[in-house]
């Protein structure tokens, strides 16, 4: 299946202050720059796509068709004819000829999601597209040119399923001229505040609503909850909190229970207590608004008066 366009624009999957991130910012200019194939390695939800957006949209072929396919979610009997497309006849219930998503991406650049999943005999096939780039369609006898970057996006480590026999070598290394790794969001807390603001603003212009601040116990809680849904799963719960809340300020109440509980097999050592939370919440905010501090007061979602108090309480000069 096509995979739907992302409610977050491609810029969101490169917001935050991490090294991951940083270093991310400063490799897309050039692999935008350069029509080479790439391999992005994540667990779901870190934003595979996004960057793949980011790239395709940044290059040459930013004009041009961005097609992104989780071949994880069509049936391995269907994935060849989707990928090639298909002529009249070509098998039951092939009534029309179709030109499948690699010729669909045609001067643009294609997003094969979970290019892990796909079965070692299809790999092959990919191979042979894209050495001859050029693409024969089931049932078809000509083979018709193609000009596609390709993208291959997975949450599998591709080196270890080359080495267990689950991924062919040869389509490993014409796929992996270069390799992007994005950590999950559990190793990179820092980006987490940034992201939360981002999201705040953008969720309420998806939904059509006025925007809301976050409390710093609401932060806090936030920082310390380890996502297994990783940017994904941020993005619905700020989503769930503006539909379910009432008030112009994000609070704990409006958080899910999955959030307020934590990651009950993380030890008490990994995350601070709520209190060095909020002071670090507190310091960054300063930070981020270069010590002006009705800057500060209006990214938290307080008062200038509350958040004099808050550094008077945690010493914050």
């Amino acid at each position: 299946m096509i995979k739907e366009g992302a409610h977050c624009g491609p810029e969101e999957a490169l917001i935050g202050c991490s090294p991951c991130i940083e270093a991310l910012r400063r490799h897309i200019p050039s692999l935008a720059s350069h029509d080479v194939n790439v391999v992005i390695q994540g667990e779901s939800g870190t934003g595979k796509e996004l960057i793949s957006r980011s790239i395709h949209l940044a290059s040459k072929r930013g004009d041009g068709p961005f097609v992104g396919v989780n071949c994880a979610a069509i049936h391995e009997s269907l994935l060849e004819s989707e990928l090639f497309g298909h002529e009249a006849g070509a098998f039951t219930g092939a009534q029309q000829a179709t030109m499948g998503f690699l010729r669909a991406a045609n001067g643009g650049t294609i997003l094969l999601d979970e290019v892990g999943d796909m079965s070692t005999s299809l790999q092959s096939k990919l191979l042979r597209v894209l050495e001859q780039r050029a693409v024969i369609p089931v049932g078809g006898a000509r083979a018709i040119p193609i000009d596609v970057r390709v993208i291959a996006a997975t949450n599998l480590d591709l080196a270890q399923a080359v080495e267990a026999g689950k991924f062919r070598s040869d389509l490993y290394y014409r796929l992996n001229v270069i390799c992007l790794s994005i950590e999950p969001l559990r190793n990179r807390r820092q980006d987490i505040p940034l992201l939360v603001r981002h999201m705040l603003g953008r969720v309420a212009m998806l939904l059509g609503m006025h925007a809301r601040g976050i409390s710093p116990e609401a932060m806090a809680a936030m920082s310390r909850h380890n996502w297994p849904g990783n940017v994904r799963e941020l993005g619905n719960v700020i989503q769930r909190a503006y539909v379910l809340g009432t008030g112009e300020t994000i609070e704990l109440a409006d958080l899910p229970e999955s959030v307020l509980a934590g990651d009950p097999h993380s030890t008490e050592s990994e995350f601070p207590p709520l209190t060095d939370a909020v002071r670090e919440h507190v310091r960054q905010a300063l930070e981020y608004s270069g010590g002006v501090r009705t800057q500060a007061a209006k990214a938290l979602g307080i008062s200038r008066k509350t958040l004099w108090r808050m550094m008077h309480k945690f010493d914050i000069s």
